[in-house]
């Protein structure tokens, strides 16, 4: 008997290219905080889900 596994789906990152910290804390471009931009490479998919979801509530 063979169990094949789906491979997680990799969360791509929101970057769009304009790395501008806000004095709010925020990335002009993504609207994610310094934090979450360092931390994205070692987050779990649920947590980078968790993130994204939040983005459009973020700025105005």
């Amino acid at each position: 008997m063979v169990i094949e596994r789906t491979p997680p789906v990799a969360i791509d990152t929101p970057c769009i290219g304009v790395c501008v910290m806000e004095p709010d804390g925020l990335c002009r471009g993504c609207a994610r905080t310094i934090d979450e931009i360092v931390g994205w490479g070692q987050m779990t998919p649920d947590r980078r889900r968790a993130i994204m979801a939040t983005l459009s509530d973020r700025r105005p």
